[in-house]
């Protein structure tokens, strides 16, 4: 694939990435939470590089492996991080995704297996897309931070992560949290200097390891682009026919 055009990214982001942190660069084009479909239509239009974050999963189809596997077998970079961009980047980084941050590497070394790890409620867009529920990722790196700081001691991190991944990841929060916590017995002094510590000492890993990304792309970007080649001999079955088929329809109905 070769283009004449300055090299561009298409980004989908949403409440890892929301618009008003987003850096101004015209070699980016931002796009809501991927979809089933979005990467393969993205891929039509030619940038150089596609980049994920946040994605839609359970009601809306989740972006499917394979449209990520055609793209970059037109040449085009892929990269993930942060959410549904690092689960995909830890399934297909042995086929080429290139995958950034923490959340990531925790999914392709096994330490993390749930897709409910980086899973939450947020409003829309036109909001900033806000986030309503906590991500589990990010309970984990503020509980790992409140550690190094001396907040509490080591033990209690192993309780608080249980009672955080046991709650339903709609309902999931800090006020969750505590409240399961005080239910279960656990002393309450070190709750109440871990929720005092909270309001400045949260850490927003999904954030965190999305700046990374796009770091990353403009890095990429401003060094230059070749398409990437693959390895893999990309199989078009039938069903891919179809659902290629069905995509274009969405974009042109």
């Amino acid at each position: 694939m070769t283009n004449s055009a300055a090299p561009r990214a298409v980004i989908f982001a949403g409440p890892s990435l929301p618009p008003s942190i987003r850096p101004s660069d015209p070699a980016l084009e931002w796009y809501p939470p991927v979809r089933q479909g979005d990467v393969y239509q993205a891929a039509l239009t030619s940038p150089a590089i596609i980049g994920i974050t946040d994605g839609y999963f359970e009601v809306t189809p989740t972006v499917w492996h394979k449209e990520i596997l055609w793209a970059m077998t037109q040449g085009i970079h892929v990269y993930g991080s942060a959410s549904i961009g690092a689960l995909r980047a830890a399934e297909l980084c042995p086929f080429g995704m290139a995958g950034i941050g923490r959340v990531f590497a925790a999914y392709r070394d096994g330490i993390l297996t749930d897709d409910d790890e980086v899973a939450v409620l947020h409003g829309p867009e036109e909001l900033d897309y806000p986030a309503v529920t906590e991500a589990m990722v990010n309970i984990r790196a503020t509980l790992d931070k409140a550690v190094a700081e001396g907040v509490f001691d080591c033990w209690l991190v192993a309780r608080l992560t249980e009672i955080g991944k046991a709650l339903f990841y709609k309902e999931r929060s800090w006020d969750g949290v505590f409240g399961l916590a005080t239910r279960r017995g656990l002393p309450p002094m070190p709750l109440d200097r871990l929720a005092l510590w909270l309001q400045h000492g949260k850490v927003d890993q999904k954030r965190i390891d999305a700046l990374e990304m796009i770091a990353a792309i403009r890095k990429h970007l401003a060094a230059g682009v070749t398409p990437i080649e693959v390895s893999y001999h990309f199989q078009d079955t039938g069903y891919h026919k179809a659902a290629t088929r069905r995509f274009i329809g969405e974009q042109t109905g």
